[in-house]
């Protein structure tokens, strides 16, 4: 075990071990693409990774900088039109995770990539949904990654992009959607997860060296902790140079490029 990394890598190997060999995840640019790849080099070498572009089972070797990198398709099994992505393999419920981030996300989940402020006067206007919403709806299970601080974790969201579990409870149910929606949120400082019935996101764990207070000062709402909050495992000697080493490849190439 190593005690020298920084949060963010906390936060990114915390988020990979959320998946596994059988996982076909959806995965989003920056923050989730770090998490998936290193669980891809590390603990789940057969996970399948489909990126929004319609590459599917890819193995970049350094992180994309969007969907459209040429590394996706170079190292894709194979690339299929993006009306077929959504409609076939998201539609269809052949995703099993979608692994998004956000500007902003509120206690139940629901994420904001669209504006911050009033939506026709805003003061920042973010890059918008993509396929985030689609995604949040139609894998079977979402996983979000985001750093912890008051400007992302709001009580009340501007603008709802992707549907999280909406005003909580079976909200998500009576508006027909059948999928689990976000079963876990990781930051830089601890694991929330979704109460099993009010579905207010609840701290399950935090890293380590971070305290209770450090969290709440970091949230935008009144924070619930679990009766039983775990330590989270500091990552290995393994996941920290595995995830080292993509982000020296990646930051190499984007140099040279």
């Amino acid at each position: 075990m190593s005690t020298d990394f920084t949060p963010t890598e906390m936060m990114t190997i915390a988020a990979a071990r959320a998946l596994t060999n059988d996982d076909v995840c959806f995965v989003g640019i920056g923050a989730p693409s770090a998490a998936c790849n290193v669980a891809r080099l590390t603990h789940a070498p057969d996970i399948t990774l489909i990126y929004e572009s319609g590459t599917v089972g890819t193995k970049p070797d350094v992180l994309p900088l969007s969907i459209g990198d040429g590394e996706l398709s170079d190292t894709a099994l194979f690339t299929v039109p993006v009306p077929e992505m959504f409609r076939y393999w998201l539609q269809g419920g052949r995703i099993t995770t979608g692994f998004l981030g956000g500007a902003q996300i509120d206690k139940f989940a629901n994420l904001n990539t669209t504006v911050v402020g009033p939506y026709d006067k805003p003061k920042v206007r973010l890059p918008g949904g993509g396929g985030a919403p689609e995604i949040a709806s139609n894998c079977g299970r979402i996983f979000i990654t985001m750093a912890l601080s008051n400007r992302g974790f709001v009580e009340k969201l501007n603008f709802i992009t992707s549907m999280g579990h909406g005003e909580g409870g079976d909200h998500r149910a009576r508006l027909g959607m059948k999928t689990k929606g976000p079963t876990r949120v990781v930051t830089d400082l601890c694991i929330f997860e979704p109460d099993p019935v009010s579905k207010e996101l609840t701290v399950v764990s935090i890293h380590k060296d971070v305290t209770r207070e450090q969290v709440q000062e970091n949230c935008g709402w009144t924070v619930k902790f679990a009766d039983h909050v775990e330590d989270t495992p500091v990552p290995t000697e393994t996941e920290l140079a595995v995830l080292r080493d993509i982000n020296a490849r990646t930051k190499k190439a984007h140099e040279a490029a």
